[in-house]
């Protein structure tokens, strides 16, 4: 009956392998005919995916290709996933700092995009990475994480069959790091709902990990009978699922398990079967477990050639894994992680500051436009008073008359200034609403976390293991600083916002005007997307790296910016409405310096300019826009400014219909 088994389960595996390698032929010849960058991402993609659990190494090629055609053609999302997908190749060779810096990476796109599905996927795998290094108490945080996130994600929405696996694998990764802690009754509760999941949502790749698992678990119970059940178990099904990497782990805990019983001879067979899986698939922290354990067994058995060759195996290994180079590599990666957020939330700050000025000298120039309308109005009326000073009973209704005229028109211009006001103060705060949103998620979150783990102290104070009590409050503490930390950060944003009504000095200095476009751009789009959940647009930069710092007044370059963003977006809007379903609504920031002037574009693919009102447009009150929405006063004051101010020029380019381009040029001299 044995012998039947194993002949069945090795033509299993051959048949399995030829398909595989079938799938390989028919993606590589895809890839070779394919004529769209679609079609090539989609056959990358799928390799790296094939190669995986076999080849890392080949995945990691087929996953910078795939990663570097998604960044060419600014797929966002497709980015964050081949950089996830990255990461866990170099996890699998034993990589851990370019593991844990890729993950970082897509975490930040994911963000970037309110990907929701991702950012869970990611921190399940960052918890992974950790329980990988051995680092068990820093993984539980990140993996408890994802299944709160997962569980609200499924409870909203309805999760694609293609990504319902990553349940039981979450699952099986918080059994794994329990097993790990040794606290073995919450291992196998979260290893039996991992099975479970697996069952329901018909993913059996990661049933030979549970089973693996579960054999630890009786094994650590003293029960070797259904130790060695799970153990072979978990053969069978990395076998029929080609999982090489999870195969070795599995042939390990075997000759483990024999050697602990006195079987040498099988535990001789079953580690080698490791180290030679292990060695076939690159997959090197195997490899080092693999020869950590023949070392043991041949030393213990004083057969110091065969102790000494595989000593000699683990310590080269161990040394490109655990080098100094990069556990220094992995410090720096955490330091910089929270050197970028502290640097995050101080640009914000400064851009909260600077967005406060622009205003307040937008208002103050709005004020002296309206005195110099009134001067002239006055003097109009002087005029009129002399020429008609000979017909009093005309003079006195006129008189009433203009008197009207100018009291409604005070009225319409007051009303003008606040709306003005208003708008942009509305654009100012929708952008920082949405910079408070990540603090105040990690708060909940965290906050989540720690009920949790207050209820497992609880229990674990009830048992009497003290021990794993006081785990576990380091573990709340390090949440708590956390929850202060991001606390501290919202805190610091909503002080911001309260101080809008501070003014500034409006003096001229050097400036990073790569920088101050860059921050308008996204907090005008920030600003749109906050009053039309339904808008989206294609934000697309050219910026020279080498640009020249010119002398201006930052808040008012940034007061042009802000009015020639908000237009661009607000066109690019309107075209969306009404047309065909293929378009993209796109606006392009490019920046450059030529023949002693500094060139800003600001360019869309909106409704355009007719040429009917192309000379209107920089005219004070004249808008297209619907009663409510536009004052008429935005491109007229950002062309005094930039005139006036700072002896620029403003070019515009336009075609009704297909978008506009407006040039901004400012002397460098």
């Amino acid at each position: 009956m044995k012998k039947t088994a194993a002949l069945t389960l090795l033509l299993f595996t051959f048949f399995t392998a030829g398909a595989q390698h079938k799938k390989i032929d028919t993606l590589r010849l895809a890839l070779i005919k394919a004529r769209t960058d679609t079609a090539r991402y989609i056959a990358l993609h799928d390799l790296g995916n094939l190669y995986y659990s076999t080849y890392p190494d080949s995945a990691v090629y087929f996953d910078q290709q795939s990663f570097l055609l998604a960044q060419k053609n600014n797929w966002e999302k497709s980015e964050g996933g081949a950089l996830n997908n990255l990461a866990s190749d170099y996890e699998l060779l034993g990589d851990f700092p370019n593991t844990i810096q890729y993950y970082l990476k897509s975490l930040r796109i994911d963000e970037r995009i309110h990907d929701a599905f991702g950012i869970l996927n990611v921190n399940s795998n960052i918890g992974a990475a950790y329980i990988a290094q051995a680092d068990y108490k820093r993984a539980l945080p990140y993996l408890l994480l994802a299944q709160k996130q997962l569980w609200e994600y499924t409870r909203t929405r309805q999760i694609e069959q293609k990504y319902r696996s990553i349940t039981p694998i979450n699952l099986s990764n918080i059994g794994e790091d329990y097993l790990n802690l040794q606290k073995l009754d919450s291992a196998k509760y979260y290893l039996d709902a991992a099975y479970k999941s697996s069952v329901a949502v018909k993913y059996s790749d990661v049933d030979g990990s549970i089973e693996r698992d579960l054999g630890e678990v009786e094994r650590l119970k003293g029960n070797n009978k259904g130790a060695l059940q799970y153990f072979r178990e978990a053969l069978i099904s990395d076998k029929a699922a080609d999982n090489e990497e999870n195969l070795s782990v599995a042939n390990l805990s075997i000759a483990e398990f024999y050697y602990k019983n006195k079987q040498h001879d099988s535990a001789f067979y079953y580690a080698q079967k490791a180290l030679e899986v292990a060695t076939k698939g690159n997959f090197k922290p195997d490899v080092l477990n693999a020869a950590k354990e023949l070392y043991t067994y041949y030393n213990e058995l004083n057969n110091l050639p065969l102790a000494f060759k595989y000593f000699k195996l683990s310590t080269t290994i161990k040394d490109s894994l655990f080098s100094q180079d990069k556990a220094k590599q992995l410090l720096t990666l955490d330091f910089n992680e929270k050197e970028r957020q502290q640097e995050l939330q101080a640009e914000q700050a400064r851009a909260q500051n600077r967005l406060r000025i622009y205003i307040l000298s937008g208002g103050l120039g709005i004020l002296l436009l309206l005195a110099l309308i009134f001067w002239r109005n006055s003097n109009q009326r002087k005029k009129a008073n002399r020429l008609l000073s000979k017909q009093k009973e005309i003079i006195e209704e006129q008189r009433d008359q203009t008197h009207k005229a100018l009291t409604e028109l005070q009225q319409t211009q007051t009303q003008l200034i606040q709306r003005e006001k208003m708008a942009s103060l509305g654009e100012l705060t929708a952008g920082i609403a949405h910079e408070i949103q990540n603090p105040l998620n990690f708060v909940n979150n965290f906050s989540e976390v720690n009920k949790e783990l207050i209820d497992e102290m609880q229990q674990e104070i009830e048992k009497g293991h003290y021990k794993d009590v006081k785990a576990i409050s380091d573990d709340i503490k390090e949440n708590e600083e956390k929850i202060s930390y991001h606390g501290k950060r919202a805190d610091f944003i909503v002080k911001g916002m309260l101080q809008h009504s501070r003014s500034g000095t409006g003096e001229r200095q050097l400036t990073n005007i790569n920088v101050l476009a860059e921050e308008f751009f996204k907090l005008s789009y920030q600003g749109l997307r906050a009053k039309d959940k339904n808008f989206n647009a294609e934000m697309v930069t050219h910026l020279d790296p080498n640009l020249p710092k010119p002398n201006v007044v930052q808040q008012d370059i940034g007061r042009i910016l802000l009015n020639l963003f908000n237009n661009a977006f607000y066109a690019v809007n309107q075209k969306a409405k009404t047309a065909a379903e293929d378009y993209t609504p796109e606006v392009t920031l490019t920046t450059s310096a030529e023949n002693g002037s500094l060139l800003i574009k600001v360019k869309d693919n909106g409704v355009g300019i007719p040429e009917a009102i192309k000379e209107k447009i920089l005219q004070p009150f004249f808008t297209t826009k619907p009663t409510g929405e536009g004052t008429g006063l935005g491109l007229s004051l950002s062309y005094d400014i930039l005139v006036k101010g700072h002896n620029g020029i403003l070019d515009i380019d336009s075609k009704e219909g297909e978008g506009a381009e407006f040039i901004v040029r400012l002397p460098l001299s």
